[in-house]
């Protein structure tokens, strides 16, 4: 399946919340959230009937649109998190956190995740010093991540970060304004991951 390239606010609006995909836009009066009711499409409004599967197809959605993956990676994703000894919901969403581009993202470096994928993309981005490119690495506990020397005079990084200065840095995480560079203390617990998502109706969809 292709990447989605449409209008990202739509996909806010199936899922009936703000999945904070168009960055600075996501926190002002202009979310298409808060300025439509429902639905996208003339159907949108109307009454909407919740199976269980629904419910859990819905929460799949979500969290896959979130960290801007494709089904394809989204199912390979779960299924490493399966074949851990731990609890599968748990790691599938650790290893969404873990992520490089949303590491990016979350340390403020990019306004969204999709902006992080091309700083990741593009070589402005090296973890313990050496360039990656590869935006589903997963991080480590200690690692640090650092935007390029030449890079940190991107406008585009600049006006991330003063925009993330209103957003709360996790604690899991050090940040390093001045040198663009930020450090993975320890990988979050569940309860420093989002409480948004839930990821036993994940589980129980896929193991269907």
């Amino acid at each position: 399946m292709a990447r989605y390239r449409g209008p990202v606010c739509r996909l806010c609006r199936r899922e009936g919340e703000k999945l904070f995909l168009k960055g600075e836009r996501c926190f002002t009066s202009k979310c298409a959230v808060e300025r439509r009711e429902g639905g996208p499409g003339q159907h949108g409004k109307g009454r909407q009937a919740f199976s269980d599967y629904k419910i859990q197809l819905r929460q799949k959605q979500k969290v896959k649109r979130i960290y801007g993956l494709v089904e394809k990676q989204f199912r390979a994703a779960y299924d490493r998190a399966a074949r851990t000894k731990g609890v599968t919901g748990t790691e599938l969403l650790l290893n969404m956190e873990r992520r490089l581009d949303n590491i990016v993202y979350r340390l403020g470096f990019a306004v969204s995740r999709r902006e992080a994928r091309q700083l990741v993309s593009h070589g402005h981005i090296l973890v313990n010093g050496k360039p990656v490119n590869i935006v589903s690495q997963l991080i480590n506990a200690g690692d640090v991540v650092e935007v390029v020397e030449k890079s940190k005079k991107i406008p585009g990084i600049h006006a991330a970060m003063v925009s993330a200065e209103g957003r709360i840095i996790p604690d899991w995480l050090a940040l390093d304004k001045q040198n663009v560079k930020g450090t993975v203390k320890a990988l979050p617990t569940r309860e420093q991951m989002p409480q948004n998502m839930n990821e036993q109706l994940i589980v129980e969809l896929y193991s269907r």
